[in-house]
């Protein structure tokens, strides 16, 4: 068993700003990164739009963001958790350009902001339409360099080592499969924190890469955490629409900020008919209008109009998606960019308090695969990032304060002796993309009881005969991620049977 002080699960922006600040607080203490893939592969790498925060308060002032999010949010975010995320933004983006991180400016050196659905004001800081890679190379780059971070690759997190006593739990640790080696090994910490990411994979058409498959959020769910909001899931309505492609490639809401506008097959624009915000009305509803229009005209897209956009402007502003367009053969200049809605983040998930702490002692949770309350029903476009660095920050805060309280950790641990063997990738692989066309199918942008009903039977069968491959001491990767999603499905499926009102990003026919 390897022991270690911080135990981080995941390396995107929320596990590795927290691993960076606690490394250079704590030179002395011990911090250990786990990571499914290797440093280069997270969510926040595909974040192309920015970090909402504001930044000029001649034009914008921070009641205008909390406010935003609120509305976009249906009303049901925490108003404390969104006024704590909103005023404590500037100072982490400082943090993130001292450790060099570089964001746009304009001519007069201030920086360059965007504007995107759901935002009054332009408030989004970018880098290009890269953002989350900026980022993250900064972010590695910091990392790399502390003598007491260490870093284990190509690692998946199996279970989390847990000790119930009178009606309370306390986490110690986790158990991981070394994918390279293939060999078991326990780790346990003095803290842990899940910086694990979403769970798009439970979905066909996702934005997210491979490695979203729900693992903290099915881990802790596992350990008795507490788990709120699942249902609300949230769509992103501009996907390049490329079927073969996967993770769908992203077309940033920065663009229809940028004045692109969405047409149907027919070439009409339509939004004006769902909202008075037209194309920059909230994700939730635009996903909605989006798919309310293939519906009405059997189509599998429609289209995002840049053609009346100056070109060199939009090359320069977005040189990824243009590059992408052109590989696939769409000149922005001429041609519209069919696109359509796609799985893109969890709303729900590990529910935390203030200072990341779950339900089980020693246990945090940060970024995507935390609940805060800050997005209620829908995360206002560019919150994730911003929400990742502060919860990192104020759960830094909180482990490093707490630490010197931790009891040393000389408990007895029964633990699993796991069996590694390879199962037939072709069923596991059937069995995923089966849970996916359920989900898809009955649990997507538009829902009905019944539909609900009929896929909670649906997972349960899928999910029997996952059981009947395998005794629970057997593992692969393709298992633990693969268990995760029914995980992840069932939660996302019974939350939903639970909610009466529609709010946000959940919409139930049967509750109109």
């Amino acid at each position: 068993m390897t022991d270690t002080d911080f135990l981080i699960i995941g390396s995107g922006i929320a596990g590795l700003s927290y691993a960076i600040k606690v490394a250079e607080d704590a030179p002395h203490h011990n911090i250990l990164v786990v990571t499914k893939n290797d440093l280069n592969e997270s969510n926040t790498k595909y974040a192309q739009g920015g970090i909402a925060v504001v930044t000029d308060y001649d034009k914008d002032s921070a009641q205008q963001h909390i406010k935003d999010t609120i509305i976009a949010g249906d009303g049901i975010c925490d108003k404390e958790v969104v006024e704590i995320v909103v005023n404590e933004g500037l100072e982490r983006l400082r943090e993130l350009i001292n450790w060099g991180a570089q964001f746009d400016k304009n001519n007069d050196g201030g920086f360059s902001l965007e504007n995107e659905g759901g935002h009054s004001k332009h408030r989004v800081v970018h880098h290009k339409d890269m953002t989350g890679r900026e980022i993250m190379r900064a972010l590695r780059a910091t990392a790399i360099k502390m003598t007491n971070i260490k870093i284990l690759s190509f690692h998946t997190a199996i279970d989390l080592i847990t000790i119930n006593n009178n009606n309370s739990s306390s986490c110690h640790g986790v158990v991981v499969l070394d994918n390279l080696k293939r060999e078991i090994k326990h780790i346990k910490a003095k803290q842990t924190i899940l910086a694990s990411g979403g769970a798009g994979q439970a979905y066909p058409f996702t934005t997210n890469p491979d490695i979203a498959t729900g693992d903290g959020i099915a881990m802790a769910k596992r350990a008795g955490a507490k788990i709120e909001d699942m249902e609300f899931i949230q769509f992103h309505p501009t996907a390049l629409y490329y079927p073969d492609k996967k993770p769908v490639f992203l077309i940033s809401e920065a663009v229809r900020g940028f004045g692109a506008i969405l047409r149907n097959k027919d070439g009409e624009a339509f939004m004006h008919r769902y909202d008075e915000r037209k194309e920059l009305a909230s994700r939730d509803i635009v996903a909605r209008a989006i798919h309310s229009e293939l519906n009405k005209n059997d189509t599998n897209h429609v289209y995002l109009d840049c053609t009346h956009l100056d070109n060199e402007k939009f090359r320069h502003h977005f040189p990824s998606i243009h590059t992408k367009c052109i590989e696939i053969g769409i000149n922005t200049a001429h041609d519209m960019i069919p696109v359509a809605p796609a799985a893109h983040y969890v709303c729900g998930g590990i529910k935390v308090n203030q200072d990341g702490l779950s339900s089980i002692a020693n246990l945090y949770a940060i970024g995507e695969c935390s609940r805060t309350g800050l997005h209620g029903a829908n995360r206002l476009a560019s919150n994730s990032l911003l929400e990742a660095v502060v919860f990192a920050h104020r759960t830094y805060l909180h482990t490093t304060r707490t630490m010197k309280d931790t009891i040393a950790q000389n408990h007895s641990f029964n633990l699993t002796h796991y069996k590694i063997e390879t199962i037939n990738d072709t069923l596991t692989q059937s069995l995923q993309r089966q849970l996916q066309e359920v989900m898809i199918h009955s649990v997507g942008i538009v829902r009905s009881t019944t539909g609900l009903t009929n896929a909670q039977e649906e997972i349960n069968k899928l999910e029997q005969k996952f059981n009947a491959l395998i005794s629970s001491e057997v593992t692969s990767t393709e298992l633990i991620t693969l268990r995760n999603l029914f995980t992840i499905a069932q939660l996302i499926i019974q939350h939903s049977l639970n909610r009466k009102i529609n709010k946000g990003g959940y919409y139930n026919v049967d509750l109109l």
